[in-house]
């Protein structure tokens, strides 16, 4: 099929193969391929321009689409792969982007990897529920992780015996901690940790972190923050207390969603700089 588009010349036979048949469908290949067929990743099938530079990144695609639906003025679906649906829409004016990641860190840098090299997404905050470790953090609280703790090896498969410190972009929470005070919000400022285990064998493991500071556990800034730093944009995680390690105490889904929404609106106002 001589001056027909390298895609119809016969399907690769191996992993390797494929590859190279890839590259030989990229978009500068012969002059053929339009810059959209090559645009989306692997796991959002978003058309190019669909996503914006600031994008939300709850864990529950659930949740992204509550955000979407009660902040959002025109939101349309832009992803459905895996049923990890993300909205963008407007605010304030102002074009902005709901992602959902899943749990856990190797799940969310899948999506905040594609977000970043696939769709050029320059600012990212992730927002959710952690677990306090500190009795002055309470339930209902809200957690600003200024740097991020983690058992997860991700990192030791990048540096090795090297330790790298994930932190966020100071812009970002100089920003949401301002609006959270205005707005009379208990807020707290420091490092949290990113775990791996839900369910842990060990349940006073978290003693030790608490002991050195740490505020609260989640399970996914830490590789928020390693690739906006990787990549130079900027990344901040804000949190609601919903469970409390030390006092047992707990919210109820109504009390979560109120918070939620409090929170939802500090990341959004400091995103965009409202």
């Amino acid at each position: 099929m001589a001056g027909s588009p390298p895609w119809r010349r016969g399907r690769p036979s191996s992993r390797t193969s494929f590859w190279r048949w890839w590259r030989r469908c990229s978009p500068n290949a012969e002059g053929w391929a339009p810059a959209s067929l090559f645009a989306m990743s692997i796991h959002l099938n978003a058309e190019p321009g669909q996503i914006a530079e600031t994008v939300l990144l709850p864990g529950d695609p659930l949740r992204a689409r509550h955000i979407a639906e009660t902040f959002f003025e025109n939101p349309v679906l832009h992803n459905t792969v895996r049923g990890m649906n993300g909205y963008t829409g407007t605010y304030r004016g102002q074009r902005v982007s709901v992602q959902g990641t899943g749990m856990g860190i190797a799940s969310s840098m899948i999506y905040v990897n594609e977000l970043i090299t696939g769709y050029g997404c320059q600012n990212l905050i992730r927002v959710g529920t952690a677990g306090s470790y500190q009795e002055h953090v309470r339930v209902r609280d809200i957690v600003l992780a200024q740097a991020a703790c983690t058992d997860s090896n991700i990192n030791n498969i990048r540096f090795g015996a090297k330790n790298f410190a994930p932190i966020a972009d100071f812009g970002l929470l100089q920003r949401a901690h301002a609006i959270a005070q205005q707005r009379g919000h208990t807020t707290h400022v420091g490092n949290i940790m990113s775990s791996d285990t839900f369910y842990h064998d060990e349940f006073d493991q978290y003693k030790l972190w608490a002991e050195y500071g740490v505020l609260a556990v989640e399970m996914e800034a830490a590789g928020l923050y390693t690739l906006a730093a990787k990549h130079g944009v900027k990344a901040l995680t804000v949190l609601t207390i919903s469970d409390h390690l030390v006092t047992k105490e707990e919210t109820t889904a109504e009390e979560r969603q109120v918070t939620f929404n409090a929170m939802i609106e500090i990341a959004l106002d400091a995103a965009l700089g409202l």
